[in-house]
C-alpha cells in the first residue's frame, strides 16, 4: 500500500507540474496570427497589377524598354539551364514610370520623399472602389467629380480616413493595345475630387487605371498631388473584380534608392464569400507545381513565355 501511495503521489506531482507549465504558456495565438487565421487565410486575393513587358503602353516621351537573356561576362554567352543550371534576365527599362506603378511626390518635386523614403505603414490599407465606368462608356474623357464621391458615400458610407481609393473606369480592359498611351482623351480624376479626397476625407492615396491622373494640358491634378506631398497609383487593373467596400489592399514596390517612380504590386484582399480571387490553400503554393510547358525565350516578343 505504501508503494502504491507513493506512486499515486508521484503521478499527482507530475500532473501538477504539467498543469503549471501549461498555465504559464499563452492559451491563444498572438493577436495578429489570430487575425490571419480568422480572416486573411480564408480571404479572396485578387491581383490588381499588369505584368511588365516591352510591348506595354508607355508615354511617348520614354524610349522603349528591352528584355534580353543575361550574358555571362566570362564567355559572352547567355546563361542556360542546360549548361549552367539556371537562367537570368537583363532588363533595359527606359523609365521607372512603367506599367502598374506608385508615384512618390519626388516624381515632380525633389523636396518630397522618393520611392525608397515612403513609410513602411503603406503596406496594408482599407480599399475603396468608386466606379465611373458607365459614364466613361458615354464619354471617354470623363473625370471623377466630388458629386460622384458624395453619391458613392450616400450608398456606402463615409470613406475611411487613411484608406486607398481606386477609381474604376475599365480603361485597362484595352491594356494589350500600345496605342492606349497616345490617346489624349481618357478617364481621369478632377482636381476638385482629388482635393476632396485628401483634404476632406484624408485618404492615403488614390489610384486610377490610365497612366496619367487627368487629361488637362498641364496635368493639374497630378501637379497638385505630387507638389503637395501626396502619392498616387497609376495603371491599376481588375477593379471590376473587387467589391466597392470591405476589402483591403496590400501594397508592394521595389525600393530603388532615390527612385522617382515605383513598379508596384497591388493585391486586393476581399471577403471570403467574394466571387473573385483565390484563397490560401485553394491552389498549390509550397512547393509550387510544375507548369505544363517550360519557359523559353521568344525572340519576336522579347520575353520568356510558355
Amino acid at each position: 500500500m505504501k508503494k502504491l501511495a507513493l506512486l499515486c503521489l508521484g503521478i499527482l506531482f507530475n500532473l501538477i507540474i504539467c498543469l503549471s507549465i501549461n498555465a504559464a504558456q499563452p492559451s491563444t495565438q498572438p493577436a495578429l496570427w489570430q487575425v490571419y487565421q480568422r480572416s486573411l487565410k480564408s480571404a479572396k486575393y485578387v491581383d490588381l497589377t499588369h505584368a511588365i513587358a516591352p510591348s506595354i503602353p508607355v508615354w511617348s516621351g520614354f524610349a522603349p524598354s528591352k528584355f534580353t537573356p543575361t550574358i555571362n561576362p566570362k564567355t559572352g554567352k547567355p546563361y542556360t539551364y542546360k549548361e549552367d543550371g539556371f537562367e537570368a534576365t537583363q532588363y533595359d527599362l527606359s523609365t521607372d514610370q512603367l506599367g502598374t506603378q506608385l508615384d512618390p511626390p519626388a516624381h515632380w518635386n525633389p523636396d518630397y520623399p522618393a520611392i525608397d523614403e515612403l513609410p513602411a505603414t503603406f503596406a496594408v490599407r482599407p480599399l475603396v472602389i468608386i466606379p465611373i465606368q458607365n459614364k466613361v462608356a458615354k464619354n471617354p474623357n470623363y473625370h471623377l467629380t466630388v458629386k460622384d464621391i458624395q453619391n458613392w458615400e450616400s450608398r456606402h458610407g463615409k470613406i475611411p480616413e487613411g484608406s486607398v481609393v481606386f477609381v474604376r473606369s475599365d480603361w485597362s480592359k484595352e491594356w494589350s493595345n500600345p496605342e492606349l498611351a497616345t490617346r489624349t482623351k481618357f478617364p481621369g480624376v478632377s482636381l476638385e475630387a482629388l482635393k476632396f479626397l485628401h483634404l476632406q476625407r484624408k485618404i492615403l492615396f488614390h489610384g486610377h487605371e490610365p497612366l496619367d491622373t487627368d487629361s488637362t494640358p498641364t496635368l493639374e491634378g497630378e501637379a497638385w498631388l505630387l507638389n503637395n506631398g501626396y502619392t498616387q497609383a497609376e495603371g491599376v487593373t481588375n477593379l471590376d473584380q473587387v467589391p466597392q467596400t470591405g476589402a483591403l489592399v496590400a501594397i508592394g514596390y521595389p525600393k530603388f534608392k532615390g527612385g522617382l517612380g515605383g513598379y508596384a504590386r497591388f493585391i486586393a484582399i476581399c471577403p471570403p464569400n467574394w466571387q473573385y480571387g483565390v484563397s490560401v490553400g485553394q491552389i498549390p503554393e509550397s512547393p509550387l507545381p510544375k507548369a505544363s510547358l517550360p519557359l523559353h525565350w521568344d525572340k519576336q516578343l522579347g520575353v520568356r513565355i510558355r
